[in-house]
């Protein structure tokens, strides 16, 4: 009885251990749904690559349209200006202007590169005196959106020479502490010092091109902890264009 009941669980067993067998065509079935899920991930993996490629191009051709736009809205300010010539009178009397560059030059038009080149511009916070005159007026009014300017006083001028005044000597920049130097290459003109250059400087005489092209441009700085507003720009610098004699203000802040 026992040896009757032993049998009949172990081939109880046998039958559990047994695999179940599969259907051919479900197997075929399996295969297939692997295949094509395969092949789904394979052509989503594509279309992503696709996708990226497509917003980078699509990212280039809007800083395209956003330079384009730029040098369009150069010409027509520069186009209003020439139908408008009052726009081009000196606003004051003065004759000594400082100019400060504030605003990047990003895809603006070619004339107003070539315009800030001819200023010696070439980085943000740089600054130059410039003789405003009816004919040079036209120059400040093409870069007047990307500087601002005014006209500075005595007093501006002495501490932007004496605190960061540096001369152009073949090719190099040496810093204006030796009056040998001045009267070097200045002496012909009867500038043989340096209060004799800050004097030259102030009020532009028929030698004013000559001396303040000996000048480097002036490389101003802003202080880290300045406020900024929402866009980033910063609010201490205030907006470009004509500010009069506002400048000196500026200069402070800057030198």
């Amino acid at each position: 009885m026992s040896s009757s009941r032993c049998s009949g669980n172990m081939a109880e067993q046998e039958q559990r251990k047994k695999i179940p067998l599969v259907p051919e065509n479900l197997l075929k079935k399996r295969k297939a749904y692997q295949a094509l899920k395969a092949t789904q991930a394979k052509q989503a993996l594509l279309n992503k690559k696709e996708n990226k490629g497509k917003k980078l191009k699509f990212k280039r051709l809007e800083w395209f349209l956003h330079d384009s736009w730029r040098q369009q809205r150069d010409r027509v300010r520069l186009r209003r200006l020439e139908v408008k010539p009052h726009g081009l009178e000196v606003p004051d009397k003065h004759s000594l202007a400082f100019i400060v560059r504030i605003q990047r030059i990003n895809g603006v038009s070619s004339l107003v590169q070539r315009t800030i080149a001819r200023l010696r511009l070439k980085k943000i916070f740089s600054g130059v005196f410039f003789r405003v005159t009816p004919q040079t007026m036209k120059t400040l009014r093409i870069v007047e959106p990307y500087v601002t300017w005014g006209f500075p006083n005595l007093k501006s001028v002495r501490e932007l020479i004496l605190k960061r005044g540096q001369a152009k000597v073949k090719n190099k920049t040496i810093p204006l502490t030796d009056n040998t130097v001045i009267e070097e290459h200045l002496g012909k003109y009867g500038v043989i010092c340096l209060e004799d250059l800050i004097h030259e400087i102030a009020f532009p005489g028929k030698n004013f091109q000559a001396i303040s092209a000996f000048l480097r441009p002036f490389h101003l700085s802003m202080a880290r902890h300045a406020t900024k507003n929402r866009v980033g720009f910063l609010k201490e610098v205030g907006l470009p264009g004509y500010r009069g004699e506002s400048i000196n203000q500026l200069i402070r802040q800057l030198n």
